[in-house]
């Protein structure tokens, strides 16, 4: 029987936070990429809270924004409210989380990916990996359709095998009703990938007419708003924000989770997969902070579209009826009616540690993963590892050198170097406190520490790295060394990088014996390594 058969340069399996930043990466470098979903209602979807950064996550959205990705440009057009949290403390913990209008935050990215070049949507589920000898040369459709590709990016999120729980209630599918993966991971297997189990749950949605919002403490944005990404104008995020609201759970609250923790699906072996230390559910932290006799809940807009509220604090598996009286022990929600239950979702991952520190697997050539597929938590940790996937994937088939950032130089480089090295039993959250190098890794100098690796692999334009490079006047003392030897200031020296423009300053103020020796190779982009070595003694010594 004849089949569809097509040949393209990468595929990237999955539409969600990791593959729409591994698609856009792939595709903006030059090769044909496709991007599979199993539907195209979902890509970047937020099937749990609708918001993005918050503590250390907002230093990922930052860096993923210096290499040239597309979270943070999003969220700066979606948003509908924003905070600098950790304001008391000091700045490098500081960090920018921002809510999300849920619907628009999905369609602006599938807009970006809509008009993207080199980039092609095709809803499809792939069922099988194509590998040759431990190299990947293809992936197979559901439908038997074949597409050769040069290599690939794992991005399946919580979709492989999804089992949807709450209660006695168990559904096949992915978050939010849609349609579960149920073929890969039996390939996976098949090819020696070691897969395991994980979970993890949203809170009910509430509707936001049966909340009375004057037993609760209203939550505003902040007056100043910052932009997430570094080529946001300002003025264009001061906006009109949308309010959230705290309240509390009480003792009698807890004491309904307690009579019915029978029958909860966590405590009664019904679920299976291990679930986020750092994003427990209600009825965990009434077990295990026994000692805690309340416990807050914020309530949340999922955007101006609707009348939906995330709760946020109250992420449960109880059954329906049980859900609906501890929400009424809440003060505010008393009258509460439910829009969608509260549920846990088992998902099939991988263990990371088969990953190389490119996000390659050591096993199978050509084959890259990255988001939760990897065994991690969070759209901004998935996003982060989508992005670096993508960027990999592209340099292998450009036949070129991969991209590792060092854990000192980026929250980027802690995250994958933890996920690939350190054995993890558990879905992985980025923290500052895992970052050791986080006094100098700021959220607000992700560009002038990794904006160079973007211009590097041809995300970052040439014009948006000499921005970085030469603006003194508004740097707030963060360029010194520019001010202290601005000939100098124009010289990339990691990647021994000169852009056009900064070689006619350098023409300016140096000798022609320095210019030429700076300047070799058939390009004039090079760097002699003799006088990157005498920047480097003038700078550091």
């Amino acid at each position: 029987m004849a089949v569809l058969e097509e040949t393209i340069d990468i595929a990237v399996i999955g539409a969600g936070h990791a593959g729409c930043e591994a698609a856009l990466a792939a595709a903006r470098m030059g090769l044909e990429t496709v991007v599979f979903t199993v539907s195209v209602d979902s890509i970047a979807m937020m099937p749990c809270n609708p918001n993005i950064g918050g503590t250390s996550k907002g230093h990922l959205v930052k860096e993923i924004d210096a290499l040239g990705g597309e979270m943070g440009k999003n969220i700066d057009k979606t948003f509908i409210q924003s905070k600098m949290l950790n304001q008391s403390k000091g700045p490098a913990v500081h960090s920018l989380r921002a809510q999300a209008d849920k619907r628009a935050y999905s369609q602006s990215m599938r807009e970006v990916l809509e008009n993207t070049d080199h980039l092609t949507i095709r809803q499809m589920e792939i069922a099988e990996l194509i590998v040759e000898d431990g190299v990947l040369t293809g992936v197979k459709a559901v439908s038997g359709a074949i597409y050769h590709c040069k290599a690939a990016v794992l991005c399946t999120g919580v979709y492989l095998n999804a089992r949807c729980i709450y209660g006695d209630v168990s559904t096949y599918t992915g978050p939010n009703g849609l349609q579960a993966a149920t073929h890969l991971t039996d390939s996976l297997k098949a090819n020696g990938v070691e897969m395991v189990r994980f979970k993890t749950g949203t809170p009910a949605r509430i509707d936001k007419r049966s909340i009375d919002f004057s037993k609760m403490e209203e939550q505003f944005g902040d007056e100043r708003v910052v932009p997430f990404s570094f080529s946001t104008d300002p003025e264009s995020v001061q906006i009109n924000q949308e309010s959230c609201w705290l309240t509390y759970t009480n003792e009698e609250t807890h004491k309904i989770i307690r009579e019915n923790l029978n029958r909860s699906p966590l405590y009664s072996g019904m679920i299976e997969g291990t679930g986020p230390r750092y994003c427990p559910s209600i009825e965990d932290k009434v077990v295990k902070f026994a000692d805690k006799n309340r416990h807050q809940v914020f309530l949340e807009p999922e955007g101006r579209y609707t009348n939906e509220m995330y709760v946020g604090g109250m992420s449960s598996s109880l059954p329906e009826d049980v859900q609906i009286a501890m929400y009424h022990t809440v003060p505010g929600l008393e009258h509460a009616k439910i829009v969608r239950n509260a549920y846990a979702i088992e998902y099939d991952c991988i263990n990371p540690r088969q990953l190389l520190p490119s996000l390659e697997f050591k096993a199978i050539k050509n084959l890259f993963s990255g988001g939760q597929f990897n065994g991690s938590s969070g759209y901004e940790e998935a996003a982060a590892q989508g992005l670096i996937a993508g960027i990999n994937a592209a340099l292998c088939v450009q036949g070129k050198e991969k991209l590792v950032l060092d854990r000192s130089e980026s929250y980027i480089g802690v995250l994958i170097d933890d996920l690939v090295t350190k054995e993890n039993h558990e879905p992985y959250r980025m923290m500052t406190s895992r970052a050791e190098y986080r006094l100098l890794l700021r959220q607000d100098n992700a560009d002038l520490r990794l904006r160079k690796y973007g211009y590097r692999v041809g995300l970052i334009s040439e014009e948006q790295y000499e921005a970085l490079k030469v603006n003194l006047g508004k740097s707030a003392g963060k360029n010194w060394w520019c001010v202290m030897y601005p000939t100098l200031c124009f010289v990339d020296s990691t990647y021994q990088i000169v852009p056009g423009e900064s070689k006619k300053k350098l023409k300016k103020c140096l000798t022609e014996e320095e210019y030429n020796s700076l300047l070799d190779g058939e390009n004039g982009i090079e760097t002699s390594s003799l006088f990157i070595e005498w920047i480097r003694n003038i700078l550091f010594s």
